[in-house]
């Protein structure tokens, strides 16, 4: 998600190709995953624990806990298969880390505090928008760069030759490892592996800035696998490639609607979930008590620690929900009474704590503008603790190699810090290292009547197409 570029309006429904492998060294991170949990070893559970009682018939009557995009997406997919739904989710929204807002009042701009890129390659979600004709327009930018008090318009810098030749091999340099290769660079973090590489000291701090966007933290934090993985595997721009016209909350409203009113039950949070052969019980801090056969949870590991389980989580998944970390991420959005970057596809990385910013209403009428300062781990912690005139002129002071003094366009300005959102503490599962073959198998296992679902059991975290594609998989699994 680091290098966007311009290359067009129109979405054309193109599709990011992937080829399909054969063997271990030339195969997308999900099979190789699925395969080697096939081989065993640290992807497998103990039996103790995991007693089950699934039915063989299909449930007549399914709970989700969760009205966030895989919430939803499970939920249609098992309407569409005639299976009842009750939707609970403990906001009063639907969405979930999927958060439109309108910065200007009185105007229809709308900028995502939340969930923002919809990739090429996100057959799912374009065909969703399809379906309920939501409107995808080019969402890419062309990236400036502030670094070390020198301001570097887009086209103007780049990494050193080493550097952009392995980034242009990357692909191959992927598919060429071998199984335990790939396993290996799990225990590895994303800055020592590229060190290793003996690239310069500039070159590494760079891939920092861009690269943290992506996982919400520093590089040290980020596992190699991981990284390595989403790199070779992406589109062009790392699918920072669309937008939902008018909000991504669109199409979560859409799906809410499909659903029916009364499948969905706002403001219900779950306190307790209780298993027996005869199915699953689920009580809500508001005393309501629903019933069903089965149980889909996509709630964020945090609250699914909050749950008291009846009978208790097996110790293997409690110590995985504990291990899982979320990325810190704050958007900080300045609304400016001119767009005086002089580009609709604007965007920059910085060495500063403002660290990114984007245009937030890119192609949208209006004179005024938002940039949205995306700020992660420890510099996201530090401008949400500061008061807002400190927070502003930290922002502020980032841009000021590159604009200088913008106070005076200054018309507004609102934040929202992921790292202390009341039901997520975070803003997407961040995989650390070694996590990959150890955590995300462990979360994935049903656990009696219960099955698991998010964004943080997909393929990469942080895009709404892979809680979609989490949610549907597991209503899949269900229904085989």
């Amino acid at each position: 998600m680091t290098y966007p570029s311009h290359t067009g309006t129109i979405i054309n429904h193109a599709r990011f190709h992937v080829q399909l492998r054969d063997n271990y060294k030339h195969m997308k991170r999900r099979d190789f995953l699925q395969a080697t949990a096939l081989l065993g070893g640290a992807l497998t559970l103990p039996a103790k624990g995991y007693p089950t009682f699934l039915p063989a018939k299909k449930p007549k009557h399914v709970l989700i806990i969760g009205a966030g995009f895989s919430g939803l997406a499970a939920a249609y997919k098992l309407k569409k298969a005639g299976v009842k739904t009750t939707v609970l989710e403990a906001r009063n929204r639907v969405g979930g880390r999927v958060f439109s807002h309108q910065p200007i009042k009185g105007e229809s701009q709308t900028i995502e505090l939340g969930a923002e890129w919809v990739g090429a390659s996100h057959e799912r979600v374009i065909e969703l928008c399809k379906e309920f004709d939501l409107t995808l327009f080019d969402n890419r930018f062309e990236t400036d760069l502030i670094y070390r008090g020198n301001h570097s318009k887009a086209g103007t810098w780049q990494l050193s030759p080493e550097m952009e030749a392995f980034w242009d091999q990357k692909t191959k340099y992927w598919e060429k490892l071998r199984a335990k290769e790939k396993q290996k660079l799990d225990r590895m973090d994303w800055w020592r592996f590229l060190s290793r590489k003996g690239f310069t000291d500039r070159d590494i701090d760079i891939r920092e800035l861009l690269d943290s966007t992506d996982f919400g933290e520093s590089i040290r934090k980020v596992s190699s696998f991981g990284a390595m993985a989403e790199y070779a595997e992406s589109s062009e721009k790392n699918e920072m490639d669309f937008k939902i016209r008018g909000g991504n909350d669109l199409l979560a409203k859409k799906m809410a609607e499909a659903l029916g009113e009364a499948s969905l039950q706002l403001g219900r949070k779950v306190t307790r979930v209780e298993q027996s052969k005869e199915g699953v019980t689920v009580r809500c801090t508001n005393g309501e008590v629903y019933q069903a056969d089965q149980l889909i949870c996509t709630a964020p590991t945090y609250m699914v620690l909050k749950i008291d389980w009846h009978p208790g989580l097996p110790i293997a998944m409690s110590d995985a929900l504990h291990a899982l970390q979320y990325a810190r991420i704050g958007k900080f959005p300045i609304v400016f009474s001119e767009r005086f970057w002089g580009r609709e596809d604007f965007d920059c990385v910085t060495d500063g704590v403002g660290h990114y910013f984007y245009h937030g209403t890119k192609d949208q009428p209006g004179n005024k503008g938002v940039l949205v300062a995306y700020a992660v781990g420890d510099k996201a912690e530090v401008l949400h603790a500061q008061p807002k005139a400190a927070r502003l002129q930290l922002i502020l002071d980032t841009l000021r190699p590159a604009f200088g003094d913008l106070r005076s366009l200054v018309s507004g300005e609102t934040s929202y810090y992921w790292g202390k959102d009341e039901y997520s503490y975070g803003a997407y599962a961040q995989y650390g290292i070694g996590q990959w073959f150890n955590v995300m198998p462990v979360l994935k296992k049903p656990f009696q009547l219960v099955h698991f679902a998010g964004e943080h059991l997909a393929d990469w975290q942080g895009f709404m197409e892979g809680a979609i594609n989490s949610g549907e998989e597991v209503v899949e699994q269900m229904l085989s």
